[in-house]
């Protein structure tokens, strides 16, 4: 029997934050988004931080959607950080 476990990174909300800058600019359709990290309760799929894009191009939604997702699935939070975002 195998179990899955998540596995995800501690970092800081600057690292976090330095992280979706980078992939965001990245991208073509995403480079100008703007964005901020918000200190969330930990939800069922585990993550404790979310991302708020703001003006953003409708016809990168979808893409920076992907983006934000796959570094949420690399990256938790670190304690420390939680207090200091709330």
């Amino acid at each position: 029997m195998s179990f899955w476990v998540d596995e995800r990174t501690p970092a800081t909300l600057e690292e976090i934050r330095l992280c979706v800058a980078l992939a965001l600019a990245s991208h073509p359709l995403c480079h100008d988004v703007k964005f901020d990290i918000v200190s969330v309760p930990r939800t069922r799929r585990g993550g404790n931080w979310t991302v708020t894009l703001q003006s953003i191009e409708p016809r990168a939604v979808r893409e920076a959607s992907e983006i934000v997702a796959d570094i949420q699935d690399t990256y938790d939070l670190m304690a420390a950080d939680l207090t200091a975002a709330a």
